[in-house]
């Protein structure tokens, strides 16, 4: 048995300025607060003689390995995304940054916003447009259904409201 995974499609490259904002939060945190105290933990460990027990100095360099990936995995992205910030002049159909409120069969509703996928957050109501959810709803109207694929089976939904903020 191989450990070969075939490559994953990459997420879209759309983001709202809210999801941009938290990711350069994310690597300012990251580089210039947290960088500097483990690289002075490490440091202080490295001065302690014998590096193959010391686990501050494992842990830190670890650490440090961790930091500088993360740091490098998001300027990447970030050179690669695309900030929306502007609503789009139809405000009656379901685009990028979206609210949506959905309606389920039983009479549940749900409302979502349709969000980049470096930024998404299901815990927030935040949609990625990526998703199967998100895929059927784009381009739609209020009052249309659709229907869409998930682990369970089809379900149908009923568009209820959508605005813009």
């Amino acid at each position: 048995m191989s450990r070969y995974r075939p490559p994953r499609k990459p997420g879209s490259f759309y983001i709202t300025p809210e999801g941009e904002k938290t990711l350069r939060d994310e690597v300012y945190q990251l580089w210039k607060v947290e960088r500097p105290q483990v690289t002075a933990v490490v440091h202080e460990a490295a001065k302690n003689g014998d590096r193959s027990e010391n686990g501050d100095y494992i842990y830190g360099k670890r650490r440090l390995r961790e930091i500088d990936s993360r740091v490098g995995f998001l300027t990447r992205r970030l050179d690669k995304l695309t900030v929306v910030d502007r609503i789009p002049d139809n405000r009656d159909k379901i685009y990028f940054g979206a609210w949506v409120t959905v309606e389920n069969e039983e009479g549940v509703e749900s409302t979502y916003r349709i969000v980049g996928p470096d930024e998404f957050d299901l815990s927030l109501n935040k949609l990625s447009m990526d998703s199967p959810l998100a895929i059927a709803l784009l381009g739609k109207q209020v009052d249309s259904d659709i229907i869409f694929v998930t682990p369970d089976g089809e379900k149908e939904l009923s568009i209820n409201k959508v605005w813009y903020e």
